[in-house]
Parts: structure tokens; sequence; C-alpha cells
């Protein structure tokens, strides 16, 4: 009988070195809770391909903070040449640029997971955008202007509408 709580002592003390031993590691390792860093990526090329391939004018923005980081780009010629351009913005909410010759009906649904049209529309540089919400993601859609050539455009995130009319805003055109 003796042998055995022998045996169960030292397996408790063996298992409290093990604890204290990890504890002593974890203590020991960085942890870091702030958000992790998001990469920049360098548009450029992807937006010149677009441009010399898309049946309409491309948007990409102009005249943004540097606080405004581009995470994701590409453009899909065989896909109705649907253009995506997605930003971290300054708070680190995301806000994205799509296009597309797609039916706009399932182009804007998709572009914007699922909002919903408002009967609230917006003025942003001389066009007139309607406010979709809902779904993942609140848009602002620009879609049947003259000048863009059967393409639709959809400025969708998480970011509030004041950043999506601020992204609106800084698209130009080429």
């Amino acid at each position: 009988m003796k042998g055995k709580q022998k045996s169960a002592r030292d397996m408790i003390l063996s298992l409290g070195v093990i604890v204290l031993a990890a504890g002593v590691i974890w203590l020991f390792i960085p942890h870091d809770d702030g958000e992790p860093d998001v990469k920049r990526v360098d548009y450029r090329v992807e937006l010149l391909t677009a441009q010399r391939a898309a049946s309409y004018p491309v948007a990409a923005p102009e005249g943004l903070s540097e606080d405004w980081k581009p995470t994701s780009v590409r453009f899909r010629g065989d896909d109705s040449d649907a253009w995506h351009l997605g930003f971290r913005a300054p708070n680190g909410e995301y806000v994205a640029i799509e296009q597309s010759t797609k039916k706009p009906s399932t182009f804007i649904h998709d572009a914007s997971q699922g909002a919903r049209a408002t009967e609230r529309t917006e003025e942003i540089g001389g066009r007139t955008w309607t406010r979709y919400t809902g779904g993942r993601y609140d848009a602002l859609v620009l879609q049947g202007a003259d000048d863009m050539k059967g393409a639709t455009t959809v400025v969708a995130g998480t970011g509030s509408f004041e950043q999506l009319g601020k992204m609106a805003a800084a698209l130009k055109l080429t």
C-alpha cells in the first residue's frame, strides 16, 4: 500500500513541476494582442491590365491619404471583366471597389454580400449613387451611367457610409 501512495505522490509532484515549467515558458513567450499588420499591395500593374482589357472605364481612387491601405486586387477578364480593389480604411474597416459588366442584380448582390437597395441616393462626384444596406456589407451602387459603357460600380464594405462615400468621391475613371 505504501508503494502505491508513493507513486501517486510522485505523479502529482511531476505534474506540478510540468505545470510550473509550462507557466514559466508561457510568461517568456511574447503575446501580441494588437491587430495584425496588414500588408499593403501595389495594384498598379493590375490596374493597367484592367484598363487595357476592360470594356468600360476602370475606377481607382486618387488622392486618398496613406492611411488607406490597398489590401487586395484582381481583374478577371473572363468573368464579365470583373475588377476588384480592396482597402483597409484608417479605422480598420474594409472598403472595396467592385466593377463588372455582369447582370446588375446578380453582380450587386454578390459584391454587396446580399445588401438590399434603399430609397436613399447620394450625389457624389456629379453621379447619383444608391445606398444598399444589410447583409455583411453596406454599399453605394452606381449603375446605368452613360459613360460607364454597361458596367456597374459598387463601393461596398464594413465601413460607414461616410467612408464608402469618401472612396466613391476619390474614384477616377480611366
